[in-house]
């Protein structure tokens, strides 16, 4: 009797005990996603897109922190974070990729290679992009995406119309050797400054004007200590979506699996608002009245044009002649 009871007891304590072990889910897999532009620009809602059906999708099993603003990390100090493990995944601009010793990322940089989208992802969505991420893979990092952001506009407090408007402006740009002979090629004087620096750069006169997607020169409200924007559309700002080669590895295959499907589709996402979130920046920017707005005529966007094949011609030789040529090759662009 004393046995039966006994084990009553322990066929109890073990039922009680079922329903907690049942209910007990390991923590999820936690990914932060880092970037230095503001939520609501299109990298950053796409970000939050991604996170929103990652989350759905894994059913819990995965956790998006997403950390806009460089709120985690400036420009020049996420790379490193990715690749030490502090950060799981990344959106930076394709020109981050050549002080990490992929130059080749540089050729998004030259100036007027793309006429618009269409040209654009001939690139970014065949072979050459795809080439171009697998030579991250040596650097410890692996290439999801690129992301849209929009072609970029000129902001000063003057009027850029000529190339010779340009003598003497102190200009921020990205680090990029190609952005850096671009501005030298119209006679102004590059200044390399963290995108997060730009705005109090803008307001105090350390720098003279900056180039920047609408999206950005809105958001960063650099259009209210800017006199003119000109609608140059000289140049394409976009991202690759990346993350530590090490950490992709060694998640689940199912996990690794249903986070591409969510990629694929926030990249859809990401490249439909881009045109649309640019085109409202600048509506809300003439709007606000702080920025008066320059056009230019087809022979002042040839002048510029002209003017800035010296960076295309300055820099073949670094970026590689063959993939310069492959480009050139998807978009039709001819070097005057």
């Amino acid at each position: 009797m004393k046995l039966n009871s006994c084990f009553k007891t322990l066929l109890i304590a073990a039922a009680l005990t079922l329903p907690i072990t049942a209910l007990a889910a390991p923590a999820p897999i936690v990914i932060k996603f880092s970037h230095v532009v503001a939520q609501h620009t299109p990298k950053g809602q796409a970000a939050d897109y991604f996170k929103k059906i990652a989350e759905e999708r894994t059913k819990g099993r995965v956790k998006i922190e997403v950390y806009p603003n460089s709120q985690l990390y400036k420009d020049k100090e996420e790379m490193e974070a990715l690749q030490l493990g502090a950060v799981q995944m990344l959106a930076p601009s394709l020109a981050k990729f050549a002080p990490l010793g992929v130059k080749e990322f540089e050729v998004f940089d030259l100036p007027y290679i793309f006429d618009n989208y269409q040209e654009l992802h001939k690139v970014t969505q065949g072979p050459v992009g795809a080439k171009l991420l697998a030579k991250l893979e040596a650097k410890g990092i692996h290439g999801l995406a690129y992301w849209d952001n929009g072609f970029k506009v000129m902001s000063a407090n003057k009027p850029l119309k000529m190339p010779a408007d340009f003598k003497g402006q102190k200009m921020r740009i990205q680090s990029s050797k190609v952005l850096d002979a671009q501005m030298r090629s119209v006679g102004a004087n590059p200044q390399v400054m963290a995108f997060s620096e730009v705005y109090q750069a803008l307001q105090t006169g350390v720098v003279d004007g900056t180039e920047n997607p609408p999206s950005n020169l809105y958001t960063q409200k650099m259009h209210e200590v800017q006199k003119y924007v000109t609608l140059s559309d000289h140049g394409y700002l976009g991202y690759a979506v990346i993350v530590n080669k090490k950490f992709w590895a060694g998640l689940p295959a199912d996990i690794r699996t249903i986070l591409e499907g969510a990629m694929k589709d926030a990249t859809i996402y990401a490249n439909d608002i881009a045109k649309k979130d640019n085109e409202e920046a600048l509506a809300a920017v003439k709007k606000s009245g702080k920025s008066q707005f320059i056009t230019l005529t087809p022979q002042e966007r040839t002048a510029w044009k002209k003017a800035m094949d010296k960076a295309h011609k300055d820099n073949i030789g670094r970026i590689g002649s063959d993939l310069v040529q492959e480009v050139y090759k998807a978009t039709g662009y001819s070097p005057n």
